[in-house]
Protein backbone atom coordinates (compact mmCIF):
# COMPACT_ATOMS: atom_id res chain seq x y z
CA UNK A 1 0.00 0.00 0.00
CA UNK A 2 1.37 3.62 -1.15
CA UNK A 3 1.11 6.36 1.58
CA UNK A 4 -2.20 7.90 2.07
CA UNK A 5 -2.41 11.39 3.88
CA UNK A 6 -5.58 13.27 5.14
CA UNK A 7 -5.72 16.32 3.67
CA UNK A 8 -7.74 18.98 5.35
CA UNK A 9 -8.57 20.62 2.31
CA UNK A 10 -10.39 17.65 0.73
CA UNK A 11 -11.62 16.10 3.93
CA UNK A 12 -10.32 12.71 2.70
CA UNK A 13 -7.46 10.71 2.47
CA UNK A 14 -5.39 11.02 -0.36
CA UNK A 15 -2.27 8.83 -2.14
CA UNK A 16 0.84 10.91 -1.50
CA UNK A 17 2.18 12.10 -4.87
CA UNK A 18 4.95 14.71 -4.05
CA UNK A 19 5.50 17.64 -6.08
CA UNK A 20 9.26 16.47 -7.17
CA UNK A 21 9.12 12.36 -7.13
CA UNK A 22 10.98 10.83 -4.24
CA UNK A 23 11.63 14.60 -2.17
CA UNK A 24 9.12 15.88 0.47
CA UNK A 25 9.04 19.63 1.06
CA UNK A 26 7.19 20.40 4.84
CA UNK A 27 6.98 23.26 6.77
CA UNK A 28 4.93 23.26 10.14
CA UNK A 29 4.09 26.19 12.32
CA UNK A 30 6.56 26.80 15.16
CA UNK A 31 5.84 28.57 18.26
CA UNK A 32 5.77 31.64 19.65
CA UNK A 33 8.96 32.40 21.71
CA UNK A 34 7.34 34.70 25.01
CA UNK A 35 6.64 31.65 27.69
CA UNK A 36 7.22 27.68 28.59
CA UNK A 37 5.58 25.13 26.01
CA UNK A 38 3.21 23.31 27.15
CA UNK A 39 1.23 19.78 26.76
CA UNK A 40 -0.57 21.29 23.47
CA UNK A 41 3.29 22.17 22.15
CA UNK A 42 4.60 18.68 22.48
CA UNK A 43 2.01 16.79 20.62
CA UNK A 44 2.17 19.14 17.79
CA UNK A 45 6.12 18.64 17.63
CA UNK A 46 5.99 15.19 18.82
CA UNK A 47 3.46 14.28 15.62
CA UNK A 48 5.26 15.99 13.09
CA UNK A 49 8.71 14.70 14.31
CA UNK A 50 7.49 11.15 13.74
CA UNK A 51 5.73 12.13 10.41
CA UNK A 52 9.64 13.50 9.53
CA UNK A 53 11.15 10.61 10.63
CA UNK A 54 8.82 7.81 8.69
CA UNK A 55 9.05 9.79 5.73
CA UNK A 56 12.80 9.08 5.65
CA UNK A 57 12.51 5.92 6.65
CA UNK A 58 10.29 5.16 3.54
CA UNK A 59 13.19 6.85 1.53
CA UNK A 60 11.84 10.56 0.84
CA UNK A 61 14.56 13.40 1.02
CA UNK A 62 12.63 15.25 3.00
CA UNK A 63 13.36 19.16 3.94
CA UNK A 64 11.63 20.00 6.89
CA UNK A 65 10.81 23.55 8.19
CA UNK A 66 9.55 24.98 11.42
CA UNK A 67 9.54 28.61 12.34
CA UNK A 68 10.24 30.72 15.21
CA UNK A 69 7.87 33.61 15.61
CA UNK A 70 10.00 35.64 17.47
CA UNK A 71 8.20 38.96 17.01
CA UNK A 72 4.47 39.31 18.50
CA UNK A 73 2.09 41.25 20.55
CA UNK A 74 2.95 38.55 23.15
CA UNK A 75 6.47 39.08 22.79
CA UNK A 76 6.27 42.94 23.22
CA UNK A 77 4.38 42.65 26.25
CA UNK A 78 5.90 40.55 28.21
CA UNK A 79 9.14 41.86 27.48
CA UNK A 80 8.16 45.38 28.58
CA UNK A 81 6.72 44.08 31.50
CA UNK A 82 10.28 42.38 32.60
CA UNK A 83 12.04 45.35 31.26
CA UNK A 84 14.36 43.24 28.38
CA UNK A 85 13.88 43.73 24.99
CA UNK A 86 12.20 41.34 22.54
CA UNK A 87 14.63 39.85 21.28
CA UNK A 88 16.58 38.89 24.66
CA UNK A 89 12.82 37.17 25.94
CA UNK A 90 12.75 35.69 22.75
CA UNK A 91 16.18 34.28 22.46
CA UNK A 92 15.64 33.13 25.89
CA UNK A 93 12.32 31.34 25.17
CA UNK A 94 13.69 29.45 22.09
CA UNK A 95 16.51 28.04 23.98
CA UNK A 96 13.71 26.68 26.49
CA UNK A 97 11.85 24.99 23.36
CA UNK A 98 14.95 23.51 22.07
CA UNK A 99 15.72 22.42 25.56
CA UNK A 100 11.93 21.15 25.53
CA UNK A 101 11.95 19.42 22.21
CA UNK A 102 15.76 17.56 22.86
CA UNK A 103 14.32 15.92 26.21
CA UNK A 104 11.28 14.53 24.27
CA UNK A 105 13.33 12.97 21.68
CA UNK A 106 12.56 15.17 18.57
CA UNK A 107 15.31 15.68 15.81
CA UNK A 108 16.30 18.88 14.61
CA UNK A 109 14.60 20.10 11.86
CA UNK A 110 16.15 20.45 8.29
CA UNK A 111 15.87 24.84 8.89
CA UNK A 112 14.23 26.70 11.48
CA UNK A 113 14.01 30.13 10.46
CA UNK A 114 13.19 32.98 12.89
CA UNK A 115 10.76 35.70 11.63
CA UNK A 116 13.08 38.36 12.31
CA UNK A 117 15.28 37.26 10.04
CA UNK A 118 12.86 37.60 7.28
CA UNK A 119 12.13 40.85 7.39
CA UNK A 120 13.14 41.74 3.57
CA UNK A 121 10.77 39.00 2.21
CA UNK A 122 7.61 39.55 4.21
CA UNK A 123 7.94 43.39 3.11
CA UNK A 124 8.48 42.58 -0.87
CA UNK A 125 5.23 40.16 -0.27
CA UNK A 126 3.60 42.57 1.03
CA UNK A 127 4.32 45.37 -1.86
CA UNK A 128 3.17 42.79 -4.23
CA UNK A 129 0.23 41.88 -2.80
CA UNK A 130 -0.61 46.07 -3.02
CA UNK A 131 0.85 46.25 -6.80
CA UNK A 132 -1.66 43.14 -7.21
CA UNK A 133 -4.80 45.06 -5.45
CA UNK A 134 -5.09 42.16 -2.94
CA UNK A 135 -3.62 44.64 -0.44
CA UNK A 136 -3.94 48.37 0.81
CA UNK A 137 -1.78 50.85 2.80
CA UNK A 138 -3.66 52.71 5.77
CA UNK A 139 -1.84 54.85 8.01
CA UNK A 140 1.29 53.04 8.22
CA UNK A 141 -0.45 49.78 8.17
CA UNK A 142 -0.82 47.26 5.25
CA UNK A 143 -4.29 44.97 5.52
CA UNK A 144 -4.95 41.68 2.81
CA UNK A 145 -7.95 42.60 1.40
CA UNK A 146 -10.03 39.80 2.02
CA UNK A 147 -12.90 39.77 -0.59
CA UNK A 148 -10.26 40.83 -3.20
CA UNK A 149 -9.59 36.55 -2.88
CA UNK A 150 -11.39 34.51 -4.40
CA UNK A 151 -10.90 31.44 -2.80
CA UNK A 152 -10.68 32.94 1.35
CA UNK A 153 -11.83 30.16 3.61
CA UNK A 154 -11.58 27.13 1.37
CA UNK A 155 -9.49 25.73 3.56
CA UNK A 156 -12.03 25.91 6.89
CA UNK A 157 -14.95 25.84 5.09
CA UNK A 158 -16.64 28.63 7.02
CA UNK A 159 -19.34 31.19 5.55
CA UNK A 160 -18.37 34.41 5.11
CA UNK A 161 -21.39 36.49 5.46
CA UNK A 162 -22.39 34.80 8.73
CA UNK A 163 -18.39 36.04 9.56
CA UNK A 164 -18.58 39.17 8.47
CA UNK A 165 -21.77 39.64 10.30
CA UNK A 166 -19.72 38.99 13.83
CA UNK A 167 -16.52 40.69 12.73
CA UNK A 168 -16.04 44.62 14.05
CA UNK A 169 -13.25 46.30 13.76
CA UNK A 170 -10.84 47.28 16.50
CA UNK A 171 -10.27 51.31 18.25
CA UNK A 172 -7.49 52.33 15.90
CA UNK A 173 -7.66 50.14 12.80
CA UNK A 174 -8.12 51.57 9.16
CA UNK A 175 -9.52 48.48 7.84
CA UNK A 176 -12.25 48.52 4.67
CA UNK A 177 -13.69 45.70 5.96
CA UNK A 178 -13.39 43.64 9.77
CA UNK A 179 -12.56 40.38 7.71
CA UNK A 180 -8.95 42.12 6.34
CA UNK A 181 -5.87 41.22 8.11
CA UNK A 182 -2.91 42.90 8.97
CA UNK A 183 0.44 42.45 6.54
CA UNK A 184 2.60 44.94 8.28
CA UNK A 185 2.38 47.18 11.56
CA UNK A 186 2.37 50.70 11.84
CA UNK A 187 5.29 51.49 14.75
CA UNK A 188 4.08 52.41 18.24
CA UNK A 189 6.40 53.41 21.12
CA UNK A 190 8.44 50.68 22.61
CA UNK A 191 7.92 48.07 20.03
CA UNK A 192 10.95 47.12 17.50
CA UNK A 193 10.34 47.88 14.14
CA UNK A 194 12.13 48.01 10.63
CA UNK A 195 12.17 50.17 7.97
CA UNK A 196 9.28 50.17 5.13
CA UNK A 197 8.06 51.54 2.02
CA UNK A 198 5.19 52.49 4.33
CA UNK A 199 7.19 53.72 7.19
CA UNK A 200 8.69 51.99 9.99
CA UNK A 201 6.97 48.97 11.63
CA UNK A 202 6.33 45.26 12.14
CA UNK A 203 5.22 42.57 10.15
CA UNK A 204 1.86 40.63 11.41
CA UNK A 205 1.45 37.24 12.67
CA UNK A 206 0.76 35.65 9.02
CA UNK A 207 2.67 36.90 6.26
CA UNK A 208 6.23 35.49 8.19
CA UNK A 209 5.41 32.08 7.58
CA UNK A 210 4.50 32.72 3.94
CA UNK A 211 7.51 34.42 3.69
CA UNK A 212 9.55 31.72 5.11
CA UNK A 213 7.96 29.14 3.40
CA UNK A 214 8.21 30.34 -0.33
CA UNK A 215 11.80 31.35 0.62
CA UNK A 216 12.88 27.96 1.97
CA UNK A 217 10.68 25.02 0.31
CA UNK A 218 9.63 27.24 -2.93
CA UNK A 219 6.03 28.89 -3.97
CA UNK A 220 4.72 25.75 -3.87
CA UNK A 221 5.65 22.98 -1.63
CA UNK A 222 3.78 18.88 -0.84
CA UNK A 223 2.89 19.67 3.17
CA UNK A 224 1.98 22.55 5.51
CA UNK A 225 1.62 21.33 8.93
CA UNK A 226 0.37 22.22 12.66
CA UNK A 227 -2.23 21.81 15.09
CA UNK A 228 -5.99 22.58 14.46
CA UNK A 229 -6.61 25.97 16.15
CA UNK A 230 -4.35 27.30 12.97
CA UNK A 231 -6.67 26.19 10.05
CA UNK A 232 -8.52 29.40 10.72
CA UNK A 233 -7.08 32.30 10.57
CA UNK A 234 -3.31 31.69 10.22
CA UNK A 235 -3.37 28.68 7.74
CA UNK A 236 -6.10 30.12 5.82
CA UNK A 237 -4.61 33.87 5.93
CA UNK A 238 -1.55 32.10 4.69
CA UNK A 239 -3.41 30.76 1.76
CA UNK A 240 -4.46 34.10 0.72
CA UNK A 241 -0.86 35.86 0.72
CA UNK A 242 0.79 33.38 -1.05
CA UNK A 243 -1.40 32.06 -4.01
CA UNK A 244 -2.41 35.87 -3.90
CA UNK A 245 1.38 37.20 -4.13
CA UNK A 246 2.54 34.39 -6.16
CA UNK A 247 -0.25 32.76 -8.43
CA UNK A 248 0.58 29.39 -8.06
CA UNK A 249 -0.81 26.66 -5.80
CA UNK A 250 0.26 27.05 -2.29
CA UNK A 251 0.35 23.59 -0.36
CA UNK A 252 -0.63 20.40 -1.93
CA UNK A 253 -1.72 18.63 1.59
CA UNK A 254 -2.63 20.25 4.28
CA UNK A 255 -2.05 18.09 8.14
CA UNK A 256 -3.57 19.36 11.37
CA UNK A 257 -3.03 17.45 14.81
CA UNK A 258 -6.00 17.29 17.23
CA UNK A 259 -6.62 18.84 20.42
CA UNK A 260 -5.25 17.87 23.82
CA UNK A 261 -7.48 17.92 26.62
CA UNK A 262 -6.61 17.80 30.18
CA UNK A 263 -9.05 15.49 32.67
CA UNK A 264 -11.66 15.60 29.62
CA UNK A 265 -11.76 19.28 29.81
CA UNK A 266 -10.10 21.85 27.50
CA UNK A 267 -6.72 23.24 28.45
CA UNK A 268 -6.85 26.64 30.13
CA UNK A 269 -5.05 28.67 32.73
CA UNK A 270 -8.18 29.78 33.99
CA UNK A 271 -9.61 26.41 34.47
CA UNK A 272 -6.22 25.59 36.60
CA UNK A 273 -5.41 22.28 34.05
CA UNK A 274 -2.38 24.44 32.38
CA UNK A 275 0.50 21.86 32.26
CA UNK A 276 4.24 23.42 31.23
CA UNK A 277 6.48 20.22 29.58
CA UNK A 278 8.76 21.07 32.13
CA UNK A 279 5.74 20.69 34.87
CA UNK A 280 5.23 17.10 33.07
CA UNK A 281 9.15 16.44 32.87
CA UNK A 282 9.40 17.02 36.92
CA UNK A 283 7.24 13.46 37.04
CA UNK A 284 6.53 11.76 34.14
CA UNK A 285 9.51 10.38 31.99
CA UNK A 286 10.25 11.83 28.62
CA UNK A 287 10.25 8.92 26.47
CA UNK A 288 6.54 8.10 28.41
CA UNK A 289 5.24 11.24 27.04
CA UNK A 290 6.24 10.39 23.89
CA UNK A 291 4.89 6.99 23.90
CA UNK A 292 1.48 8.43 25.33
CA UNK A 293 1.21 10.39 22.84
CA UNK A 294 1.87 8.44 20.12
CA UNK A 295 -0.23 5.85 21.31
CA UNK A 296 -3.22 8.29 19.70
CA UNK A 297 -3.94 8.92 15.79
CA UNK A 298 -2.43 12.41 15.33
CA UNK A 299 -5.92 13.84 14.50
CA UNK A 300 -7.69 12.44 17.75
CA UNK A 301 -8.29 14.64 20.57
CA UNK A 302 -6.31 13.03 23.69
CA UNK A 303 -6.82 13.26 27.38
CA UNK A 304 -3.99 14.20 29.01
CA UNK A 305 -4.42 12.98 32.55
CA UNK A 306 -2.15 11.79 35.27
CA UNK A 307 -3.74 8.17 34.88
CA UNK A 308 -3.61 8.05 30.96
CA UNK A 309 0.12 8.98 32.00
CA UNK A 310 0.52 5.84 34.65
CA UNK A 311 -1.07 3.64 31.88
CA UNK A 312 1.21 4.51 29.51
CA UNK A 313 4.49 4.19 31.61
CA UNK A 314 3.07 0.38 32.15
CA UNK A 315 3.08 -0.07 28.43
CA UNK A 316 5.88 1.43 27.62
CA UNK A 317 7.69 -0.57 30.85
CA UNK A 318 6.48 -3.94 28.85
CA UNK A 319 8.59 -3.49 25.42
CA UNK A 320 11.22 -3.16 27.69
CA UNK A 321 10.80 -5.97 29.75
CA UNK A 322 10.41 -7.98 26.86
CA UNK A 323 14.03 -6.22 25.48
CA UNK A 324 15.68 -7.06 28.61
CA UNK A 325 14.11 -10.73 28.84
CA UNK A 326 14.98 -11.21 24.88
CA UNK A 327 18.90 -9.81 26.00
CA UNK A 328 19.13 -12.12 29.08
CA UNK A 329 18.09 -15.06 26.85
CA UNK A 330 20.22 -14.13 24.16
CA UNK A 331 23.51 -14.23 26.46
CA UNK A 332 25.43 -17.47 25.76
CA UNK A 333 22.70 -18.66 23.38
CA UNK A 334 23.69 -20.62 20.42
CA UNK A 335 25.51 -18.31 17.62
CA UNK A 336 24.49 -20.44 14.91
CA UNK A 337 22.62 -18.57 12.05
CA UNK A 338 19.28 -19.21 10.91
CA UNK A 339 16.83 -17.78 8.61
CA UNK A 340 13.64 -15.77 10.47
CA UNK A 341 10.82 -14.48 9.00
CA UNK A 342 9.43 -12.57 11.73
CA UNK A 343 10.94 -9.10 11.59
CA UNK A 344 10.34 -8.61 8.17
CA UNK A 345 6.49 -9.69 8.71
CA UNK A 346 6.20 -7.46 11.39
CA UNK A 347 7.91 -4.47 9.98
CA UNK A 348 5.47 -5.02 6.54
CA UNK A 349 2.60 -4.43 9.31
CA UNK A 350 4.12 -1.45 10.74
CA UNK A 351 4.80 -0.13 7.11
CA UNK A 352 0.96 -0.74 6.50
CA UNK A 353 -0.35 0.73 9.60
CA UNK A 354 1.94 3.97 9.22
CA UNK A 355 1.03 4.45 5.30
CA UNK A 356 -2.66 4.74 6.41
CA UNK A 357 -1.81 8.19 7.36
CA UNK A 358 1.00 8.28 9.67
CA UNK A 359 -1.36 5.43 12.18
CA UNK A 360 1.35 5.22 14.85
CA UNK A 361 -1.14 3.48 17.41
CA UNK A 362 -1.62 1.19 15.02
CA UNK A 363 2.15 0.80 14.43
CA UNK A 364 2.70 0.49 18.17
CA UNK A 365 -0.21 -2.08 18.46
CA UNK A 366 2.06 -4.49 15.86
CA UNK A 367 4.70 -4.11 18.10
CA UNK A 368 3.34 -4.98 20.95
CA UNK A 369 2.38 -8.00 19.17
CA UNK A 370 6.06 -8.39 18.49
CA UNK A 371 6.96 -8.29 21.62
CA UNK A 372 4.56 -10.51 23.22
CA UNK A 373 5.76 -13.73 20.18
CA UNK A 374 9.45 -12.32 21.69
CA UNK A 375 8.30 -13.02 25.30
CA UNK A 376 6.49 -16.64 24.25
CA UNK A 377 9.58 -17.57 22.54
CA UNK A 378 11.56 -16.56 25.19
CA UNK A 379 9.53 -18.76 27.07
CA UNK A 380 10.19 -22.01 25.39
CA UNK A 381 12.29 -24.76 26.84
CA UNK A 382 15.77 -25.59 25.92
CA UNK A 383 15.57 -22.19 24.33
CA UNK A 384 19.07 -21.18 24.27
CA UNK A 385 20.09 -24.48 22.27
CA UNK A 386 17.16 -24.12 19.81
CA UNK A 387 18.79 -22.25 16.76
CA UNK A 388 15.17 -21.22 15.06
CA UNK A 389 14.04 -19.74 18.09
CA UNK A 390 17.36 -18.04 18.74
CA UNK A 391 17.23 -16.36 15.61
CA UNK A 392 13.93 -15.62 15.38
CA UNK A 393 13.58 -13.84 18.89
CA UNK A 394 17.40 -11.99 17.77
CA UNK A 395 14.98 -10.77 14.26
CA UNK A 396 12.20 -9.95 15.90
CA UNK A 397 14.25 -7.65 18.64
CA UNK A 398 16.61 -6.23 15.84
CA UNK A 399 13.15 -4.82 14.14
CA UNK A 400 11.80 -3.83 17.26
CA UNK A 401 14.29 -1.22 18.16
CA UNK A 402 14.73 -0.44 14.29
CA UNK A 403 10.85 0.49 13.94
CA UNK A 404 10.98 1.92 17.08
CA UNK A 405 13.19 4.68 16.25
CA UNK A 406 11.27 5.62 13.50
CA UNK A 407 8.62 6.54 16.61
CA UNK A 408 11.87 7.97 18.33
CA UNK A 409 11.27 5.43 20.89
CA UNK A 410 13.06 2.16 22.85
CA UNK A 411 16.19 4.24 22.13
CA UNK A 412 18.01 3.68 26.12
CA UNK A 413 19.09 0.28 27.36
CA UNK A 414 16.89 -1.77 28.95
CA UNK A 415 17.75 -2.05 32.23
CA UNK A 416 19.13 1.35 32.90
CA UNK A 417 15.18 2.60 31.99
CA UNK A 418 13.34 0.20 34.09
CA UNK A 419 15.80 0.97 36.86
CA UNK A 420 15.53 4.30 36.32
CA UNK A 421 11.59 4.28 36.26
CA UNK A 422 11.23 2.23 38.82
CA UNK A 423 13.11 4.57 41.47
CA UNK A 424 11.68 7.33 40.44
CA UNK A 425 8.32 6.02 40.80
CA UNK A 426 9.25 5.25 44.08
CA UNK A 427 9.72 9.23 44.93
CA UNK A 428 5.50 8.94 44.54
CA UNK A 429 4.93 6.17 46.74
CA UNK A 430 5.27 5.99 50.98
CA UNK A 431 7.73 3.43 50.94
CA UNK A 432 11.80 3.67 50.44
CA UNK A 433 13.88 1.27 48.92
CA UNK A 434 15.33 0.03 52.62
CA UNK A 435 11.65 -0.45 53.57
CA UNK A 436 10.89 -3.10 50.17
CA UNK A 437 14.77 -4.83 50.79
CA UNK A 438 13.85 -4.88 54.76
CA UNK A 439 10.48 -6.72 53.62
CA UNK A 440 11.69 -8.59 50.93
CA UNK A 441 14.39 -10.49 53.36
CA UNK A 442 11.46 -11.11 56.02
CA UNK A 443 9.43 -12.59 53.62
CA UNK A 444 12.78 -14.76 52.50
CA UNK A 445 12.97 -15.49 56.35
CA UNK A 446 9.33 -16.98 56.82
CA UNK A 447 9.40 -18.87 53.79
CA UNK A 448 13.00 -20.74 54.72
CA UNK A 449 10.69 -21.01 58.16
CA UNK A 450 7.72 -22.83 56.05
CA UNK A 451 5.38 -19.77 57.48
CA UNK A 452 4.04 -19.85 54.42
CA UNK A 453 1.12 -17.29 55.27
CA UNK A 454 3.31 -14.75 56.71
CA UNK A 455 5.18 -14.67 53.32
CA UNK A 456 1.56 -14.01 51.74
CA UNK A 457 0.79 -11.29 54.42
CA UNK A 458 4.07 -9.55 53.55
CA UNK A 459 3.55 -9.87 49.60
CA UNK A 460 -0.32 -8.81 50.10
CA UNK A 461 1.29 -5.76 51.87
CA UNK A 462 3.65 -4.38 49.61
CA UNK A 463 1.44 -4.97 46.71
CA UNK A 464 -0.85 -2.33 48.39
CA UNK A 465 1.35 0.23 48.57
CA UNK A 466 1.76 -0.56 44.79
CA UNK A 467 4.79 -2.88 44.83
CA UNK A 468 4.63 -6.08 43.30
CA UNK A 469 7.43 -9.15 44.35
CA UNK A 470 8.89 -10.92 41.29
CA UNK A 471 9.88 -14.63 42.81
CA UNK A 472 12.52 -16.81 40.10
CA UNK A 473 15.88 -18.95 40.62
CA UNK A 474 17.79 -16.20 40.84
CA UNK A 475 15.98 -14.45 43.84
CA UNK A 476 13.20 -12.09 44.39
CA UNK A 477 13.53 -8.83 42.68
CA UNK A 478 10.53 -6.54 42.84
CA UNK A 479 8.85 -3.68 40.79
CA UNK A 480 5.81 -1.07 40.49
CA UNK A 481 2.86 -2.18 40.17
Amino acid sequence: MSLRIYNTMSGKKEEFQPLIPGKVGMYVCGVTVYDYCHIGHARANIVFDMIFRYLQFAGYETTYVRNYTDVDDKIIKRANERGISSKALSEEFIQAFDEDMASLGLVKPTHEPKATEYIDEIIAISQTLIDKGLAYEAGGDVYYAVDKFADYLKLSKRNMEEMQAGARIAPGEQKRNPMDFALWKAAKPDEPNWPSPWGAGRPGWHIECSAMSSSLLGDSFDIHGGGRDLIFPHHENEIAQSEGASGKPFVKYWMHNGFVNVNQEKMSKSLGNFFTIRDILQQYDPEVVRFFILTSHYRSPIDFSDQNLIEAQAGLSRFYEALLSADQMLAGATDEQAESPLGEELEARFREAMDDDFNSAQAIAHLFEGVRTMNRLCATKKFKKRVDLVAQVRDLRQTVLKLGDVLGLYNSEPAVWLEKVKFAGLEKLDITLDEIEQQIEARLQARAEKDFAKSDQIRDALAARGIELLDSREGTSWKLK
